[in-house]
C-alpha cells in the first residue's frame, strides 16, 4: 500500500491515482495525514478489507510529506562505510551518531529550497522509515512490525555552520527551511521483495552523484530501531533518516556544493523520487 499527503489530506495511491481516505471511509479516518499513525493497525485492516473507489489524477507538486508533523525526527550519521571513509571516519561499531532534524524543516517531495547565504549546501539521499507502532525495547527480529512504511528522504546539509565548531552543529545545519524533504509517499514494507536491500541514488542537474544499496547499511533498519528503542520510545509517526552512501559534495575532490538553479533528484527503488530546485 502507498499512502500520501495530497494537499494536506490523507490519500491512498492506487495505480497512480489518489483516493481520499476521509471520503472513502465515510469519516472513519481523519483527513490529517499525521493522525493515521496513531491508528495504523486499524487503518491497515480497513484499507486491506475495503473496496476503494477509483482515484483521481494529481500533480506531484501537490504532495506533502507523508509524515508532515512527527514528534521526533531521528537521523543517523556514518551509516555506510564508504560515506564514513569519505568523511574521514571509521565506520561505527556501536550505535552510530544520532542527531535530530527539526520538524519545521520537513517538506514534501517537489519543492524549491532557498540556499543559506554564504553557505556550502550539500546533498545526502537517504531511506526514511516511519514508525507505525510504538517501539520501546523492541528486538531486531520484531522491528519491522513497528514500521508503517518507507519513503525517500534528503538530509540537505549546510556544511560551514555544521563544522564551524567548537563542536559540530549537525541539527541546526541540517534544519534550514526545506532541508528535510520526504516522499513522494509512504510504501508499506510488504510491497518490497526485500525491504533490507533497496537501491538509492541522487543526481544533480542530471549527473548521478550518489548510488548505493541499503543492504550496505552498517546498521540496518531493524538494527537501528532496536538500538534507538533501547534508549527512547519511538512513537507512531516518528521519522528515522537511516544514513547516506558515499558521493556527497563535502567528500569530493574538489568539493562541490549546490548553487542557485541546480536541480536535485533523489530516488529509492520501489518508492519514487524527490525533486528539489535551489534558489539564492
Amino acid at each position: 500500500m502507498r499512502i500520501a499527503n495530497l494537499s494536506g489530506r490523507l490519500a491512498v495511491i492506487v495505480d497512480g491515482r489518489a483516493v481520499d481516505v476521509e471520503t472513502a471511509s465515510e469519516g472513519s479516518f481523519s483527513a490529517d495525514p499525521q493522525s493515521v499513525y496513531e491508528r495504523w493497525e486499524v487503518f491497515r485492516a480497513w484499507a486491506d478489507a475495503c473496496e476503494l473507489p477509483e482515484g483521481v489524477p494529481f500533480d506531484p507538486a501537490d504532495l506533502g510529506s507523508p509524515a508532515p508533523a512527527p514528534r521526533q525526527v531521528l537521523a543517523i550519521g556514518l551509516n555506510y562505510r564508504d560515506h564514513a571513509a569519505e568523511s574521514g571516519f571509521d565506520a561505527p561499531e556501536g550505535l552510530p551518531p544520532v542527531f535530530t532534524k527539526f520538524v519545521t524543516s520537513v517538506t514534501g517531495p517537489v519543492t524549491e529550497v532557498k540556499l543559506p547565504e554564504g553557505g556550502h549546501t550539500d546533498w545526502e539521499v537517504e531511506l526514511v522509515a516511519v514508525i507505525g507502532r510504538r517501539a520501546e525495547q523492541v528486538s531486531e527480529a520484531d522491528a519491522w512490525s513497528h514500521v508503517a512504511g518507507l519513503a525517500v528522504g534528503q538530509d540537505i546539509s549546510e556544511r560551514i555552520s555544521q563544522l564551524a565548531g567548537p563542536v559540530p552543529q549537525f541539527s541546526l545545519a541540517k534544519s534550514h527551511a526545506g532541508f528535510s524533504p520526504i516522499g513522494p509517499w509512504l510504501v508499506t514494507p510488504d510491497e518490497f521483495d526485500n525491504p533490507d536491500d533497496l537501491e538509492l541514488s541522487c543526481a544533480v542537474n542530471g549527473e548521478e552523484v550518489q548510488k548505493g544499496r541499503t543492504r550496505d547499511l552498517v546498521h540496518s533498519v531493524p538494527a537501528l530501531i532496536a538500538k534507538l528503542s533501547a534508549v527512547l520510545p519511538l512513537l507512531p509517526g516518528d521519522v528515522v533518516f537511516t544514513g547516506t552512501p558515499a558521493g556527497v559534495g563535502l567528500g569530493r575532490d574538489p568539493q562541490r556544493f549546490l548553487a542557485p538553479g541546480d536541480e536535485l533528484v533523489s530516488a529509492v527503488e520501489g518508492i519514487g523520487e524527490l525533486r528539489q530546485t535551489f534558489v539564492a
